[in-house]
């Protein structure tokens, strides 16, 4: 196939990773301003993720069971947890031996330490959760460009109708 002028195109396809062990369960609190936050609880949550490359030839773009495995392998790294940001400029953490403590608006909320999963996010959002994915998945950006990814773009929903993505074009 030709484009104006005679230059190739190269076709690109989306592929869609929506299988259903792309889940994790964790406990949360959404923090909305320096004295209200939601309560602490839970929410069974899945991860979709689109990848956008070129057609590389045989019919097909690349292994895309690679990134299967890997979006698995992150959910099960959340999976039954209580998450806390470690980005907070609302909340303050405190480890202290088997305990961690998040301070928030005068309040010391106690945690056991091998309950809780500290992440480098600003939030424990639908929002911030996905570009803790997309991090994850850029990462390797030699193995991005070998597979001829021009996109990636990741969902994590909360329930059904309510979701958030974040999306970055790469190169």
């Amino acid at each position: 196939m030709s484009a104006q002028g005679g230059t190739a195109m190269q076709e690109r396809v989306t592929i869609r990773l929506a299988k259903q062990n792309m889940k994790f369960s964790a406990g949360h609190f959404t923090i909305f301003s320096a004295s209200e936050r939601e309560r602490l609880h839970g929410h069974n949550f899945t991860v979709e993720v689109d990848i956008e490359a070129r057609m590389l030839g045989n019919g097909m773009c690349f292994d895309y069971g690679l990134y299967k495995d890997r979006v698995v392998a992150l959910c099960r790294e959340l999976n039954e947890w209580t998450i806390l940001p470690t980005r907070s400029p609302y909340l303050r953490i405190e480890e202290d031996g088997d305990h961690v403590y998040a301070h928030f608006d005068g309040q010391r909320i106690p945690f056991l330490r091998g309950d809780v999963l500290l992440l480098p996010i600003e939030n424990a959002t639908l929002e911030e959760f996905a570009g803790w994915f997309l991090q994850r998945l850029c990462e390797d950006r030699e193995a991005l460009r070998a597979h001829a990814i021009d996109a990636i773009e990741v969902r994590v929903l909360s329930g059904p109708g309510q979701s958030a993505g974040r999306r970055v074009r790469l190169g």
